[in-house]
């Protein structure tokens, strides 16, 4: 079964899409667990948190879950949240990058974070996905 945003709302703001919020705003319970394609098709994981830029308030990344069976051997990836596009049509994320590539992403361990506020750790993380990183 595919997880999206329509089968996690718990509170009925997707059943009216005229008159509700989304696609231009949505819950982020609902986005938790929704999966994650590229263009060609292939199953690149699914979300499984959402980082948020404290100052601003606004999604720094969100994490990406790849690999491993039944949730054990995953690989985390912090994607920029400008690298992520709402797929409304298949209800799910697109990002613009081959399933091979992921094996070169800077990715971590659930159980070894990194320091996302680090500006180095940061830029290399923008540089990878090809979006802008600006130092506020």
């Amino acid at each position: 079964m595919n997880t999206n945003y329509v089968t996690r709302d718990n509170f009925g703001m997707y059943t009216n899409s005229a008159a509700g919020p989304g696609p231009s705003l949505m819950g982020a319970n609902t986005l938790l667990g929704n999966d994650v394609y590229n263009r060609d098709g292939e199953d690149l994981g699914d979300i499984k948190e959402f980082m948020i830029d404290m100052a601003s308030g606004r999604i720094a990344y969100a994490v990406l879950s790849f690999g491993g069976l039944l949730g054990m051997g995953d690989k985390l990836f912090a994607v920029p949240w400008a690298a992520l596009a709402l797929d409304t049509v298949n209800k799910r994320f697109t990002l613009h990058v081959p399933k091979d590539a992921l094996k070169d992403a800077p990715g971590f361990d659930k159980d070894r974070w990194p320091s996302m506020s680090d500006r180095t750790w940061a830029s290399g993380v923008h540089k990878f996905y090809g979006t802008p990183y600006a130092v506020e």
